[in-house]
């Protein structure tokens, strides 16, 4: 069974290491913001700003309707990194997000990924973040220092015994 467990891990496929990232890369994603979604944040997160679902309240703010949580669309972003770009195995060490207008229910989001920077020596990438509406108007903007997925030394059939 233990050689069934290692061969699973092996074929999983890990995101880009360092060496295979260059400046100027770019990833567009769109993802529509649905109900379901908001709701299933707010029932994990027990969030109950009446900002994010209330329309009666909502309606008397300057926003007039209710508007997605701030880290709703960072878990969007955080999710695109783990994904795809560097993808699974990195990790983000640091972020910088200004969210420059309010996102609401329904709205489709355009998210632009930059690489902008890449470090081999601290194996680290700097990505520029932009998000508009489909008004074309900014959402989001900023930048994220990632790790990339290290290289991973060969296992032997006991390092995973635990997982």
């Amino acid at each position: 069974m233990e050689d069934d467990d290692n061969a699973a891990w092996k074929k999983r496929k890990l995101g880009r290491q360092i060496d295979e990232i260059t400046v100027g890369e770019k990833l567009t994603l769109t993802e529509k913001i649905e109900d379901k979604d908001l709701l299933l944040y707010l029932g994990l997160t027990n969030d109950s700003n009446p900002l994010y679902i209330q329309h009666d309240y909502a309606s008397l703010t300057p926003y007039e309707k209710p508007i997605v949580p701030s880290i709703m669309l960072t878990g969007i972003i955080t999710s695109a990194i783990s994904k795809y770009m560097p993808g699974p195995g990195s990790h983000i060490l640091s972020q910088n997000l200004d969210f420059v207008r309010a996102v609401y229910h329904y709205s489709m989001i355009q998210f632009l990924f930059e690489v902008t920077q890449v470090n081999a020596s601290e194996n680290t990438v700097l990505l520029k973040v932009h998000a508009h509406n489909d008004k074309d108007e900014t959402v989001i903007q900023g930048t994220i220092t990632v790790a990339p997925p290290a290289a991973i030394a060969s296992m032997d059939g006991s390092a995973l015994e635990n997982f």
